[in-house]
């Protein structure tokens, strides 16, 4: 099935108790054993299982090409539950300009922990291979990254994971499976922030782990996700599934209305530079035509002047909400920097955009008027 059947169908059925075409929300946190000790209904307690979750991480394993699945409370949880697999001494190459929440994990929690980590140019395919150590066991991916949008090979990346006998993980969430296929291109494993683009409501928190081989990695990524017990809800699965419905066609009216967005900010006398790689002038355009079906929905730009400018131009807009956060219906704008806080590497005049589903020409006016 093609991936806009996938959306509609993959992990839906018709309850068969009452044929209800919406999967009902099942919030019992037990389930009934039979009289000889058994659980043939295949549930026992809602932290080792629960219909909606597995829906969703049915669904999501679908979209994404994978074997298996494994849903948590966040896509941050999601991401720990990444490195917690990993062990003691184990080393991890991320991006330098990784979303700044996985570096605060990496830096804070893992490297105490024991994990040993480098922060490089993901781009610069050299800088990844002097990196690599003995110990290399994950190359963390991002593309998109956050904020600068710059664009890594997936595939060439995997290669040099798998030539140091290490896993290729991608964040997925800012492209989703509609524009980019990570497992095609090699990776091992494939994370979202369900919160973002797959919810696409700004109303749900929630993240999963795709696995292209349900393999021992895999599965203590699943046992970390039961026994830590960092999982969604049964109605937070329940949005998320009903989001993804519309996945397809939400992220192709965004990814154009971000295009016509950045075409306008590339040729306003105020703005410095645009970070979009639809635009032919950004450096990853060629790698992006190759990897991605579109260029997605998010953007960043500088405004001429600084911090103070950038500040003004946010504080003036009347449709774009004043917001953290990506990938629903309504438009957002943030001063990165100021989210990031102290020790940012973001510049300080940048501005992210999240383009939602209003006309891209209103949009487009908003941000003249606040550029004034």
């Amino acid at each position: 099935m093609r991936i806009e059947t996938l959306a509609v169908h993959a992990g839906h059925r018709v309850d068969p108790a009452t044929g209800a075409v919406t999967p009902p929300i099942h919030l019992s946190t037990t389930f009934e054993r039979d009289a000889d000790g058994s659980y043939p209904r295949g549930y026992v307690y809602a932290r080792s299982g629960n219909p909606n979750r597995g829906a969703l991480e049915q669904c999501i394993c679908a979209l994404e090409g994978g074997a298996a699945a494994a849903a948590f409370s966040s896509g941050s949880a999601a991401t720990m539950g990444i490195f917690q697999s990993l062990s003691p001494g184990d080393h991890v190459i991320a991006p330098n300009d990784v979303y700044h929440g996985t570096a605060r994990l990496l830096r804070e929690v893992f490297v105490p922990w024991g994990l040993e980590a480098s922060f490089v140019d993901m781009p610069d395919l050299g800088e990844v291979r002097e990196a690599v150590r003995a110990n290399t066991r994950l190359i963390w991916v991002e593309t998109p990254s956050n904020p600068l949008l710059k664009i890594s090979d997936i595939q060439r990346i995997s290669d040099i994971a798998h030539a140091a006998g290490a896993r290729c993980a991608c964040d997925n969430t800012w492209a989703t499976p509609i524009l980019q296929r990570p497992f095609e291109l090699g990776a091992d494993l494939v994370i979202h922030a369900t919160t973002k683009y797959l919810g696409g409501h700004s109303d749900v928190l929630g993240g999963v782990v795709v696995a292209r081989e349900e393999d021992d990695f895999f599965r203590k990524i699943r046992a970390i996700q039961i026994n830590g017990g960092a999982v969604p809800s049964p109605f937070e699965c329940w949005l998320v599934l009903r989001g993804i419905q519309t996945l397809p066609y939400r992220v192709r009216a965004q990814a154009e209305s971000a295009l016509k967005v950045a075409g306008f900010l590339s040729q306003h006398a105020a703005v410095e530079s645009v970070h979009y790689p639809g635009l032919k002038t950004h450096l990853g355009h060629g790698l992006a035509v190759r990897q991605m079906a579109l260029f997605g929905g998010m953007l960043s730009f500088q405004v001429k002047g600084g911090r103070d400018s950038a500040l003004a131009v946010a504080a003036k807009v009347r449709i774009f909400t004043r917001a953290t956060s990506l990938g629903g219906t309504e438009s957002l704008i943030e001063h990165r920097a100021s989210v990031e806080g102290p020790g940012t590497k973001t510049p300080e005049n940048l501005l992210r955009l999240s383009i939602g589903l209003e006309h891209a020409d209103d949009l487009i006016e908003d941000l003249a008027q606040a550029l004034q």
